[in-house]
């Protein structure tokens, strides 16, 4: 290949416009070369003079189209004319002698300063340009800021009765409305006189539906903040943002967005929640949205209580139990409790933590010279979020008391322990927000309205907040947010679908924390299998269509017989095996070598008392919380090698597998693919004929 060879030298741009010196000798040095040659040709010296006319006559047509100034224009005609005439009389005496080089490098010198002197004036005039053009758009939108002030106090002093002094404006940047910063008159005249005129000052200000003119305390208690909004951004759903990046609690969640476009960021590390919201409000795809900001945390563990069979939490889970090929996925929430009895375990290992961690990391609080438990991804926070909870605080039922007064003790008890809770309720009402507990400690507060006025009593959820009307926020997801750092105004939650629900737990099922080990000790054996299958088996119960999660026909999960059947997992769902049949062989055989292999599972379960015996083993997720479960590994690899030379496949190990570990196709699959890779097992055929040997089973090469 041909090499560009290597330039040397000062590098000279052609293309690069003269300044006023390098102007000047290219015009003494032109000059000096005509006349020269004119002098020896014996050129009529009048055409040099007739050239730097017409020179300058072009200079001065192009300066007026580029609208120089009038010295600009003068200074370079003169300069062709000078130099013209300087051309002509050299070329008629001689341009050897030293008057005409000397004259010549004078008029050299008074070119270069004159071409100067106008480029100085030409950028002045530049700089005095623009400054004028920005005055001229800072008068304009001065002149609209200050037609907004003199209108609005106007209207404020003509509604409210009160005379303000505007003293800025500031336009949102979104272009959806503006706030006024204005100072209240002497007097004692407060901010909630205006707050509690909003909805007259919308209607005289003739705003859109969706819009409003709300107050709020100022930089001090002489001043006031009235926010107006002018487009109405709460009518569309805004769809949950891509971004799935990695959260903290002490950096904030973000719940929603304000009329004017800002995130509302929520930090929950001292502070309880309190959502209300009527049905068909959008308060279940909000807590999605909850559940999103805490799944994405990397200090967080949520642990959801639904007793309307978990329905808030069960998107979360279900990506978890179908998973993806050859890929292990945690669930998005840490624990769900859809009973009661499961409640009653969450609740005591709840209780249990916040005791223990008073006492264990006392000295670890010490050294970071904090009375607060220092919250990072080795400890993390643990966030309650009890759907209806305020329900169950103000129920007369015997079974719900037990519940409230579980719920209480948690947020009584463990606000330095960092567990904290989110509790909704289908209503602002005196009955719902009755405990004063629940006021006190929930001072993050949501009301999504959805246009219910029924038992949406807004002034009991945002006490000392005048103004506030369901009528503000008639949409699906639209509602009041108030938090410590911000004062109750309108805001819209972002819409979130179940396939989003899914993408958002398969890209941050590695970003989970673990409970640390003290806590882990301290909630016991209730905790450890959360995800057994007898305590998870109603997820699976379905009516038995294809492509769900179905539970087995024959004794529930408290049985004695049975396992979860996870048909969704499989090529096929599960059928009973007749006698003789390949896959009875397979599953005799699998029992007769795990029994030889293995430890029994009456010594494991001696050393959990408290677990309360359920049949068979029950499930043990271990691929949900990230570990590999060696036991049921080596049993697949057994039934493998039982198979024999005809092989089988990851159905089949799966079924025979059931009944002891409960262990996914999709697993299966995974370790026959890497056998396969390592030489542990040959593959045979493809697509639904896929079959695995042992590769005992395979003739020597």
């Amino acid at each position: 290949m041909a090499t560009t060879p290597k330039k040397s030298g000062v590098p000279l741009d052609w293309a690069a416009g003269h300044g006023p010196v390098t102007g000047a000798l290219s015009a003494t040095t032109g000059s000096y070369a005509v006349a020269a040659i004119g002098a020896a040709t014996h050129m009529p010296p009048a055409w040099a003079l007739t050239a730097a006319t017409a020179g300058a006559i072009g200079h001065t047509a192009a300066g007026l189209r580029q609208k120089l100034a009038g010295r600009t224009l003068g200074a370079r005609a003169a300069s062709w004319l000078l130099a013209g005439g300087w051309t002509t009389w050299a070329t008629a005496t001689t341009p050897l002698s030293w008057a005409a080089i000397g004259s010549l490098a004078t008029l050299g010198v008074g070119m270069a300063a004159a071409a100067r002197a106008t480029g100085l004036y030409e950028e002045a005039r530049e700089n005095v340009a623009a400054q004028e053009a920005a005055a001229q758009i800072a008068r304009e939108l001065s002149a609209e800021r200050r037609s907004i002030a003199i209108e609005w106090a106007d209207r404020i002093q003509r509604v409210c009765g009160v005379t303000l002094h505007v003293l800025a404006v500031e336009m949102w940047p979104t272009g959806t409305g503006f706030s006024i910063d204005a100072e209240l008159p002497t007097g004692g005249t407060t901010y909630d006189r205006i707050a509690r005129e909003a909805q007259r000052l919308a209607a005289d200000a003739r705003l859109p539906h969706g819009c409003t003119a709300t107050a709020s305390p100022g930089i001090d208690q002489g001043r006031v903040i009235i926010d107006v909004t002018t487009v109405n951004v709460l009518a569309e759903d805004l769809p949950y943002p891509d971004d799935y990046g990695p959260l903290s609690i002490h950096t904030g969640l973000p719940w929603g967005v304000r009329t004017d476009g800002r995130t509302v960021n929520v930090f929950l590390r001292e502070q309880c929640a309190l959502a209300a919201g009527p049905t068909g409000s959008g308060k279940t795809n909000w807590v999605h949205t909850v559940i999103t900001s805490m799944a994405r945390a990397t200090d967080i563990l949520p642990w959801v209580i639904d007793l309307n069979a978990g329905s808030a939490g069960l998107p979360w889970v279900r990506p978890a139990l179908t998973g993806t090929e050859g890929q292990a996925v945690r669930p998005g929430i840490d624990w769900l409790a859809s009973t009661p009895e499961e409640a009653h375990l969450m609740l005591n290992a709840a209780i249990a933590i916040a005791k223990r961690r008073k006492v264990a990391y006392q000295q670890l609080m010490a050294d970071a010279n904090t009375d607060l438990l220092p919250v990072s991804p080795n400890l993390p926070q643990i966030m309650l979020i009890v759907d209806e909870g305020a329900e169950i605080l103000a129920s007369t039922d015997r079974e719900m008391r037990r519940l409230a007064e579980k719920i209480l003790e948690v947020i009584r008890i463990s606000r330095a322990m960092a567990l904290r809770t989110v509790l909704t309720a289908l209503g602002a009402t005196g009955a719902v927000l009755g405990n004063l507990m629940i006021r006190r400690e929930a001072k993050v507060r949501v009301a999504l309205t959805g246009g219910e006025k029924e038992g949406m009593d807004l002034a009991k959820l945002f006490p000392g907040t005048p103004g506030l009307r369901v009528e503000q926020a008639p949409y699906k997801g639209a509602g009041f947010l108030g938090t410590p750092e911000s004062p109750p105004g309108l805001f819209k939650a972002w819409r979130i679908k179940p396939a989003q629900i899914r993408d958002i737990v398969l890209a941050t099922s590695d970003r989970h924390p673990r409970l640390d080990e003290i806590s882990a000790k301290a909630a016991g054996p209730d905790y450890a299998r959360r995800w057994d299958q007898a305590r998870i088996a109603w997820i699976t119960e379905t009516d038995g269509t294809e492509d769900v999660l179905t539970a087995p026909a024959g004794p529930s999960a408290g049985g004695s017989t049975g396992g979860l059947a996870l048909s969704a997992l499989r090529d096929t769902a599960p059928a009973p095996a007749t006698e003789g049949s390949e896959e009875d062989r397979l599953a005799a055989e699998f029992r007769r070598q795990i029994d030889a292999a293995f430890p029994t599972a009456p010594d494991a379960e001696a050393e959990l008392p408290s677990a309360p015996r359920q049949g068979g083993g029950g499930l043990n997720l271990s691929a949900f919380a990230g570990e590999q479960d060696t036991a049921a590994r080596t049993a697949a690899l057994t039934v493998l090698q039982a198979a024999g030379p005809a092989g089988t496949g990851a159905s089949a190990i799966a079924r025979a597998l059931a009944a002891e570990f409960g262990t996914t196709r999709q697993t299966i699959s995974g370790w026959l693919q890497e056998w396969a890779e390592d030489g542990t097992a040959i593959r045979v055929g493809t697509g639904t004929k896929t079959r695995y040997v042992h590769h005992t089973h395979t003739p020597e090469p």
